[in-house]
């Protein structure tokens, strides 16, 4: 049964809450279309929300891994050139020690064979003190310089790289020939000067397995931190095609509401007539 009634327009009532509905509905999808997220805050999707944020935080805090890797990366890397260096400078050591064991060498040969053996030594010190990324130096003397990288969002694990002294005074070099004056050189010191070859080389194949083993976990980070910006993206952006599809739609709905509200609102107008208005 109809109701015909000045003071209460349910017509008008039903085409309103409609019209505020599209509205709302409207206002969503511009929103999705304006941020590029189906749910970009609590009210949206609660529990989805709360899963991406702490995705988010995660991707994040491997940033500072990233970093952190890098930084190691950086620190090792300086340290395995100047290591290169110092062991060709212990190869040209070796030929001015082996020259110099020649007995038949005057005096003013052998001095200048030590001059150079002495410039080399100092070049090897200097080489190494200026090895140094950041302030950390993984191969002087008299320092304590080492690499904890970040491995993992949490610090519980790190990959770790140690110092190795290559310096002259340091345990891999030790027994090498101070000078190539005085007593004849001996062809135990010339295998001491060998041996301090193989010990910087075998130091720096070490970094040099380190260094890879920072990269290699660096890869894997970057993996990693795109796998989870991947997993947040498909639980929270709006799918565009979808949004636009649903925008053309509303539109049409939103302007079908407002002339069914305008008709509903003028009903009452036709009551006159019954009073022969």
């Amino acid at each position: 049964m109809s109701f015909n009634s000045i003071n209460t327009n349910v017509g008008a009532m039903i085409a309103l809450q409609s019209l505020n509905a599209i509205n709302r509905d409207l206002s969503d999808t511009l929103r999705h279309i304006a941020t590029g997220l189906a749910i970009s805050s609590p009210k949206d999707n609660p529990a989805v929300w709360a899963i991406a944020q702490n995705q988010r935080s995660e991707s994040h805090a491997l940033d500072a891994v990233r970093a952190s890797l890098q930084r190691g990366q950086s620190i090792t890397d300086v340290a395995l050139a100047a290591g290169e260096t110092v062991t060709d400078l212990l190869t040209q050591m070796k030929e001015k020690m082996l020259a110099a064991s020649d007995t038949s060498l005057n005096t003013t040969s052998r001095k200048a064979l030590n001059d150079d053996y002495l410039s080399l030594k100092r070049q090897i010190d200097r080489t190494v003190g200026n090895a140094d990324f950041n302030g950390i130096n993984l191969i002087s003397s008299g320092n304590t310089g080492q690499v904890r990288a970040l491995a993992n969002a949490d610090a519980s694990d790190t990959i770790d790289v140690d110092h190795v002294d290559l310096s002259t005074t340091g345990a891999a070099l030790s027994g090498m020939r101070a000078d190539l004056l005085g007593a004849p050189i001996s062809a135990a010191e010339i295998k001491a000067m060998s041996g301090a070859i193989q010990n910087v080389t075998s130091a720096l194949s070490s970094l040099g397995t380190r260094s890879y083993a920072l990269e290699t976990h660096m890869g894997f980070i970057d993996k990693l931190q795109d796998t989870l910006d991947a997993s947040v993206g498909r639980l929270v952006d709006a799918d565009m095609a979808k949004e636009a599809t649903k925008l053309q739609a509303l539109q049409v709905k939103q302007q079908l509401a407002i002339k069914s509200l305008s008709i509903a609102n003028s009903a009452p107008s036709y009551l006159l007539k019954l009073f022969g208005g």
